[in-house]
């Protein structure tokens, strides 16, 4: 199984990004796909979730509003996408793609990526 990130990069504050990951190597039936991130000297947090459907999507209350979260299917890849906008500062960190039984705690989940950076300068 592998979960593939990318879209990280340099932006600025306010600045939009959207951040994709490809998870192949088994199905996913009723898995919830997931982002975290994990900030410099901090701890990973939950950021959201999504059905691997597509459906019961939710947020962290720091994000909710400004970022979304998709699904989609192509040749038995398993795509998670999080469309970021009006980024802010806080938003920095390493954002990384979980597959699992869905909720705000890593230990929910089994599989992981290797992350991607999201840098926002003020």
């Amino acid at each position: 199984v592998r979960l593939i990130e990318s879209g990280g990069g340099l932006v600025q504050a306010g600045d939009s990004l959207r951040l994709s990951c490809a998870a192949s190597g088994r199905s996913f039936p009723n898995y919830f796909m997931a982002w975290f991130r994990q900030a410099d000297g901090k701890e990973r947090e939950f950021v959201a979730h999504i059905r691997s459907a597509g459906t019961e999507p939710m947020y962290a209350d720091s994000v909710k509003g400004r970022f979304t979260v998709s699904t989609d299917n192509a040749l038995n890849i398993l795509y998670l996408y999080m469309d970021m906008r009006s980024l802010k500062a806080e938003d920095a960190a390493v954002y990384y793609c979980a597959a699992g039984s869905g909720g705000d705690s890593p230990g929910n989940y089994k599989y992981w990526g290797q992350g991607t950076q999201v840098t926002v300068s003020p």
